[in-house]
């Protein structure tokens, strides 16, 4: 033992040379042994207090991103201020439509919770062929992308439709319509492909222990779907995937909608593709061009960011519990999301097919 590691008060030794029995220097040395064992057990109990605050803030971070209220069970008041704050783009169409008025509009759609509802299976996680109908159709007209945090190939197969843009893995793996040759690719993060895959065994290994966990390769990314997971074991299943990815500082670890996903620590998200999308369709700098982005998770708020910053088009969030949000309105369930485009759809026909009003001569 150090005396680094000892503090001994000149009081307490004081005190100890007025008592009878054992001699002084005896009482400092029980004092300076007491003192450290105190030392050492305050800091092992800000440790373990630490550490439950840290996993206490992890379970509320993966409660947040999971939220299980409905509207209906939500606080009146919270929901009506939310609601004036993010009000319902059905309700609001008008007012949409006479914004993007004169303007290019170009659709991106998120697809789980979007386009398709949540499900315990996320292989299961099948859209109905009315929302595909409704998408092609939005397709027709206007330049339309999916973008997922879903490998790209497994969206675009359960999607179906080649005349798309797909950017899966969270906008790191973008590619145009089928039909175009010089389609486009972009795939920023390719040299952790390796990495990825490690990572995948390695989760896959670690987590099978805890019922209902699955672990999906997405290619550039990975997810923990946390869906059919008592809830009672969020935290362990945190402190397993966790216990992986320290050992991979290059890979960070965030929250979604009942996932957890690993992702490459490089400044890409879904922001970013939607810029880059932009970008490569010409609208880089153009005034009159008015992105429409909607989703649900909270990977998608970079892309609603992005939005806000432009100053351009406008972001629509999916949800039925009021949360923090950079959309500027709101959408309760995929079923709302089709009678959006299909209403934006029956907007674009009716304005399309208006006769021209000539002045008089």
């Amino acid at each position: 033992m150090t005396n680094q590691d000892v503090v001994v008060s000149e009081m307490g030794i004081a005190a100890g040379a007025a008592l009878p029995g054992p001699s002084p220097a005896l009482l400092a040395c029980r004092g300076a042994a007491a003192g450290a064992m105190s030392l050492r057990q305050t800091y092992l109990d800000l440790a373990a207090a630490a550490a439950r605050s840290a996993s206490c803030t992890w379970v509320e971070a993966m409660r947040a991103s999971s939220p299980t209220r409905s509207r209906a069970a939500a606080d009146v008041d919270e929901l009506t201020a939310w609601m004036r704050k993010h009000p319902s783009a059905l309700g609001k169409f008008e007012q949409i439509a006479s914004a993007s008025k004169g303007k290019k509009i170009v659709m991106f759609l998120d697809y789980d919770g979007t386009l398709s509802p949540i499900v315990a299976d996320p292989d299961a996680a099948y859209m109905s062929d009315a929302m595909r109908a409704a998408v092609r159709d939005v397709a027709k007209h206007f330049p339309t992308a999916i973008v997922s945090g879903r490998c790209r190939d497994k969206v675009r197969n359960f999607v179906g439709l080649s005349e798309l843009y797909y950017a899966g893995s969270h906008g790191m793996d973008i590619k145009g319509p089928s039909s175009n040759p010089e389609s486009v690719l972009c795939q920023p993060a390719s040299e952790f492909l390796p990495m990825i895959d490690e990572v995948y065994k390695a989760l896959v290994e670690k987590t099978k222990s805890t019922p209902g966990a699955k672990v999906e390769n997405n290619k550039f990314c990975l997810s923990v779907h946390f869906r059919c997971v008592d809830e009672k074991r969020w935290n362990a299943l945190a402190e397993q995937v966790k216990a992986v990815i320290k050992d991979y500082p290059k890979l960070k670890l965030t929250q979604g909608r009942k996932v957890l996903e690993i992702r490459p620590s490089i400044m890409w998200d879904k922001g970013k593709a939607l810029e880059f999308l932009l970008e490569s369709l010409g609208f880089a700098n153009c005034s009159d061009v008015f992105p429409v982005y909607i989703g649900d998770d909270r990977t998608d708020e970079d892309a609603f960011k992005v939005l806000r910053k432009r100053g351009q088009g406008l972001g629509i969030l999916v949800s039925k519990c009021p949360k923090e949000t950079n959309a500027s309105y709101s959408l309760q369930d995929p079923t709302e999301v089709m009678d959006f485009l299909l209403r934006l759809v029956e907007w674009k026909r009716r304005s399309s097919s208006s006769p021209m009003i000539r002045p008089r001569v």
